[in-house]
């Protein structure tokens, strides 16, 4: 196939050239090309396969020159530009081999008018289409290539973008959760210290959870044992009225979730609790989705907006977006004296 193309296609390419201009020019005069002086149609014929040869040659070297020098086509402006080169390099190629022939050979024959427009016009015109026809079918592969490179590269941005995204997101939100953690621990200082060396070693366990134990993604089994620490944590400072309920599914084992998800709603019902203090935790396998609520009395008298504010659930419904796109649903929202919040999961 390479000596095919190399040595056999140019002559066949030239010769084309050639008879699609005879077979125009004697259907607009009459004529008939084989009636012809046999050496003046093997004259044409040669300086064709010669302009075949010279074309192909200077195509190829010219599409080496693009991609080494301007990178592959990636837009109609590229395209363009490759176009108008070729298309004048071939009519200064056909004008130099067929035009003195073509003079050349009127001389010979007799011929007063050396160069007729109608010779000018096929000279110019069949080559230049079948220059643009090559272009097309040999950069065709290029331009396939060019535009799924693109693509991936387009997808790798954006999933780079992404990725930044959500390790801001992470980093957004570990200070966020130490500072509470740290303020639960400093209420303790003075009045119990052995609590405080206890809450040091939840917050520990929970630390290294986040630092070192999580992968991309974690069991659901991982995530609510690491919830339960949290749990833990928060129950040291809170007040004796507080009434805690705390409910899992044994189904919830070895589904895979994405971490530090379900943490945002808990922490937020420790924050904002009053009232008759109760707090109902649940977690479940319904209809084939993880759901998730948290349920806290709040103050009668707390002007807070319908949906909590801060960098806790900001954060959460961002990372939802990005991790379970069409996948997930979050409503939160307070009613009279408690808030609610349901997170539902495709798992």
């Amino acid at each position: 196939m390479k000596f095919f193309r190399k040595y056999i296609f140019p002559a066949l390419y030239g010769l084309l050239v050639y008879f699609t201009i005879r077979l125009l020019h004697d259907t607009d005069l009459g004529q008939h090309f084989w009636k012809r002086d046999f050496y003046v149609n093997g004259i044409e014929m040669a300086c064709s396969i010669l302009v075949g040869y010279l074309a192909i040659y200077l195509f190829e070297w010219l599409f080496r020159y693009y991609d080494s020098h301007w990178g592959a086509p990636l837009s109609y402006r590229d395209v363009v530009r490759e176009l108008i080169i070729l298309v004048g390099v071939n009519l200064i190629l056909v004008n130099v081999v067929f035009v003195p022939m073509d003079m050349a050979l009127h001389v010979t024959q007799g011929i007063d008018e050396l160069m007729p427009w109608a010779d000018v016009a096929d000279i110019n015109m069949i080559p230049t289409l079948y220059a643009i026809i090559y272009y097309g079918v040999a950069r065709s592969s290029t331009w396939l290539k060019a535009y799924v490179n693109n693509k991936m590269q387009l997808e790798k941005l954006t999933n780079d973008q992404l990725e930044t995204e959500l390790k801001f997101l992470k980093a957004q939100y570990h200070p966020h959760f130490l500072f509470n953690a740290l303020n639960t621990i400093y209420f303790q200082m003075d009045e119990d210290v052995p609590g405080a060396k206890k809450s040091t070693e939840l917050l520990s366990s929970l630390l290294r959870y986040q630092l070192y134990d999580q992968q991309q993604q974690v069991t659901v089994k991982q995530e609510l044992e690491y919830l339960e620490n949290y749990i833990r944590l928060q129950q040291i400072r809170a007040s004796s009225r507080m009434q805690l309920n705390v409910h899992f599914d044994e189904r919830l084992s070895d589904q895979l979730i994405y971490p530090l998800l379900l943490l945002p709603l808990v922490e937020n019902a420790f924050k904002y609790i009053g009232g008759a203090y109760k707090i109902t935790i649940d977690g479940s396998i319904i209809d084939g989705k993880f759901v998730f609520k948290v349920y806290n009395d709040v103050p009668v008298n707390m002007k807070a907006p319908d949906n909590y504010s801060g960098i806790g659930l900001e954060n959460l419904s961002r990372r939802l977006q990005l991790l379970y796109p069409g996948k997930h649903q979050l409503n939160t929202g307070r009613e009279n004296d408690h808030y609610t919040a349901v997170l539902e999961l495709n798992i």
